[in-house]
């Protein structure tokens, strides 16, 4: 037992650790917001593509993809949506409230933090699993939030697919991907110099966006936090992963497959649902203690969840 907490804490406490360098640093003065905004932009449309085309381009196509967990994965979203959004209807009237309830409940940030703990977790391998999955549930999470950000609210004029399409075929992670799947599936060797600066820009990626995260937190507001923050973080931290984990493994899935998708399921809420909120006059406050609170509590449930798979063998 002991064993499984030291390997477990090795393996999250790290991650975390970055995180609140993060903030400190924003707290005394060595990094500002102004240093969060442009990382964050950075690591968004260089940095983080990088590291997903350099893991595509390198791996064995054929040894990766898992059609039928993309589509666990897919139906596992989309029915969880489908009950967070019916299961709130009688308790939050306004929809404002209840569409950023909803986001908070069921988008991850899988690209940051869960890339983090995979990579610790079980190495470059598993992340060129996880590019393959995060192309397939970007164009979903976009998707999903648009509609869950536009119906409660009665604005189905705003809703438009073509931005949306346009907004998915260019969104810089999933051209990392285009990209980088002719040179996985033809097997061609990237040149040593692409190579070397791919490398670069990947090794900066996750360490930049962590110390972003962490900048960006503002712990005093969990005092000011409302009930509805904390039961949406509830739902994204422990109900959604622990139904679809264990529903996952009544599946047969087992090892890495099942680590990766406990921790797609377990990651705290994206920071792009504050944005997403706020740009389409949802209550941007609330998904901001959204992602604050899932983004703390993570450090334990992740730890938990992680701790709980390794004892019974299951990764």
């Amino acid at each position: 037992m002991i064993d499984n907490i030291l390997f477990t804490a090795n393996i999250v406490v790290p991650v975390f650790l970055i995180i609140a360098l993060g903030y400190i640093s924003k707290k005394i003065r060595i990094i500002n917001e102004n240093f969060v905004d442009v990382t964050s932009k950075f690591v968004y449309s260089v940095s983080l593509p990088a590291l997903v085309f350099m893991q595509i381009a390198e791996m064995d196509l054929s040894k990766v993809i898992n059609f039928p967990q993309v589509a666990f994965i897919y139906m596992g979203t989309i029915i969880t949506f489908m009950l967070i959004w019916l299961g709130s209807i009688p308790f939050i009237k306004d929809g404002k409230d209840r569409s950023v309830f909803i986001q908070g409940a069921f988008r991850s940030n899988f690209a940051i933090v869960g890339f983090a703990i995979i990579s610790n977790l079980f190495g470059s391998f598993a992340l060129g699993k996880a590019a393959i999955i995060l192309a397939f549930i970007l164009p979903l999470y976009n998707v999903l939030a648009v509609i869950v950000l536009t119906v409660p609210m009665r604005h189905t004029n705003k809703l438009r697919f073509y931005p949306i399409l346009k907004e998915i075929i260019l969104n810089p992670l999933i051209l990392a991907v285009i990209f980088g799947l002719p040179f996985s599936y033809f097997s061609i060797s990237l040149p040593s110099i692409v190579v070397t600066t791919g490398n670069y820009l990947s090794e900066l990626a996750l360490p930049l966006a962590l110390i972003g995260i962490g900048g960006s937190l503002n712990i005093e507001q969990i005092k000011k936090a409302s009930t509805l923050a904390f039961t949406s973080s509830i739902i994204k931290l422990i109900i959604i992963p622990s139904l679809l984990t264990s529903i996952a493994y009544l599946f047969g899935y087992k090892g890495i497959d099942l680590g990766i998708m406990f921790i797609l399921f377990a990651s705290p809420t994206a920071i792009v649902s504050f944005i997403m909120a706020e740009a389409m006059g949802a209550n941007s406050k609330l998904a901001g203690n959204i992602i604050l609170i899932s983004t703390l509590g993570s450090v334990f449930t992740i730890a938990a969840g992680i701790l709980l798979l390794k004892s019974f063998g299951l990764i």
